[in-house]
C-alpha cells in the first residue's frame, strides 16, 4: 500500500498535469515572446495547484520550487517539486515535459513521482519500495512495470544523455567537451531531450545507460533521483560526491559505468 505522501504526490501530479495539458493541446498555438509569458502563467498555476493539495494534506510541511524558493532545506518534511520540467520544450510545443514531486523526510528521499501529462506517463518510487512506470508499451498497450536499470558495462555500450545550462559560456564549453571526449570513448550517442525528470527516469528505466548535466536545481533532480536509485542507479555529483538537497553538478548512470564515465565528465566539470 502505498504511504500517504505517495498518495498526495500523485494526486497533485495528476491535478498540476491537468492544467499542463489543457493549455498545451488548446493555447499554445502563438509566437515569440507571448508563448513564454504563457509558459510562465502556466508554471505558476501548476505550481499553485501542487501546493495547495500538498498543503491541504500537511500544512506544516516545506516546499521548496523555482517560485517558492525559500523553503528550509534543512526542515524535517520537504517537497521539492517542479512543476514544469521543460519549459523550453513547452513553449516550442515539443511533448518532452513533465511535472516532479518529491518528499524528503529528515534530509533523506522518501519518494517520488514525475508526470508526462499529455502522454500520460508515469514514473514513481518510494525509499525501499522499489520504482515503477505506467507507460504506453511498443504493443500499444498501457501497463505498469516495474523498473530495472541497464547491464551495460561499457562506454562503447552506452547511450547517454545530458543537459545544457542556460549559460552559453564556459558552462556551455565544458559540456561540448565533455560531449567531445565521450563520443572519442565510442559511446553509443548522445541524447538531449531537454527534461531532466524524465531523463534520469530513462536511465532508471534502462533506455538511457547515464547522464550528465553541470548544473541543476534541487526541483530538476528531487524526485527522479529516488526512482533512479530504487531501480539499481547510482546518483552523485560530477565530482565523485554524494548528492544533496542544493543546486548541483549531477552524474547518474546505471552503476556499472559510474566510474567509466565520472572519469571522462569530471575532466572539464567546472570547478566550485
Amino acid at each position: 500500500m502505498s504511504s500517504p505522501e505517495l498518495t498526495v504526490a500523485r494526486q497533485a501530479a495528476r491535478e498540476a498535469g491537468a492544467i499542463i495539458a489543457q493549455k498545451f493541446r488548446g493555447e499554445l498555438q502563438i509566437s515569440g515572446k507571448e508563448s513564454f509569458n504563457l509558459v510562465t502563467e502556466v508554471d505558476l498555476a501548476s505550481e499553485r495547484a501542487i501546493a495547495e493539495t500538498i498543503r491541504r494534506a500537511f500544512p506544516t510541511h516545506a516546499i521548496l520550487g523555482e517560485e517558492l524558493s525559500q523553503a528550509d532545506l534543512d526542515a524535517p518534511d520537504l517537497w521539492v517539486i517542479d512543476p514544469l520540467d521543460g519549459t523550453n520544450n513547452y513553449a516550442h510545443g515539443l511533448e518532452q515535459f513533465a511535472v516532479s514531486i518529491g518528499y524528503y523526510r529528515q534530509g533523506r528521499p522518501h519518494c517520488g513521482v514525475v508526470h508526462q501529462p499529455t502522454r500520460d506517463e508515469w514514473y514513481w518510487a518510494e525509499a525501499g519500495g522499489g520504482s515503477f512506470a505506467e507507460t504506453r508499451g511498443r504493443n500499444g498497450n498501457r501497463a505498469v512495470r516495474s523498473l530495472r536499470v541497464s547491464n551495460a558495462e561499457r562506454l562503447d555500450q552506452a547511450l547517454v544523455g545530458c543537459g545544457f545550462f542556460y549559460d552559453r559560456g564556459a558552462m556551455m564549453e565544458a559540456t561540448l567537451a565533455t560531449i567531445g571526449d565521450l563520443f572519442r570513448a565510442k559511446i553509443h550517442g548522445i541524447r538531449r531531450f531537454g527534461a531532466a525528470s524524465l531523463d534520469l527516469c530513462y536511465v532508471a528505466s534502462g533506455a538511457l545507460d547515464g547522464f550528465f548535466e553541470f548544473e541543476l536545481a534541487p526541483w530538476d533532480f528531487g524526485a527522479a533521483r529516488l526512482i533512479l536509485t530504487e531501480a539499481g542507479g547510482r546518483i552523485g555529483d560530477c565530482f565523485g560526491g554524494e548528492l544533496g538537497i542544493g543546486r548541483s553538478t549531477v552524474l547518474a548512470s546505471n552503476g556499472p559505468l559510474h566510474g567509466p564515465l565520472l572519469e571522462v565528465v569530471r575532466r572539464h566539470v567546472p570547478q566550485r
